[in-house]
């Protein structure tokens, strides 16, 4: 904690770790993503072996990408929500999928841990990428920018 400003150590943390656990999110979907578009041959295995047909790799491949847009793009707070509420549809989706086909609980962990990721990101994002303080950033930046 810093001396002279008692209150700074833990909103750099907090953005810290809203990083941190974005990025982490980002990057898994992101890629995930591109991959399901890109229909590369584990993937395609891994939907025939849940029971999905090919073409979905494509739908859900789409939606990541755009979900890991929107989740990265400064403001837009409301379609961040979508976005948050999307890859928890998709990441618990898949868990339970796992577990439905019978595959070892071993294999729903990865998504579950993500899920568990996510939510930190969802719980730590600032104010100015939540609802309904969609200004918050522009005040932020102003606060910033008068106390320097």
């Amino acid at each position: 904690m810093n001396a002279t400003n008692p209150t700074s150590s833990p909103s750099r943390g907090r953005l810290i770790g809203y990083w941190v656990t974005t990025v982490l999110v980002a990057f898994s979907m992101g890629s995930g993503g591109i991959a399901d578009v890109l229909r590369i041959q584990p993937v395609v295995e891994g939907m025939t072996a849940l029971g999905y047909p090919v073409y979905f790799c494509v739908i859900l491949g789409v939606w990541k990408v755009l979900g890991t847009i929107a989740i990265l793009i400064p403001g837009t707070p409301r379609l961040k929500e979508w976005a948050y509420a999307g890859i928890t549809f998709d990441l618990t989706g898949a868990a339970a999928s796992h577990l439905f086909v019978g595959d070892p609980v071993a294999k729903a962990i990865a998504p579950l841990v993500l899920t568990a990721l996510m939510f930190a990101s969802w719980a730590l994002r600032p104010a100015c990428r939540r609802l309904p303080s969609a200004g918050a950033c522009a005040a932020e930046t102003r606060t910033v920018a008068e106390a320097a």
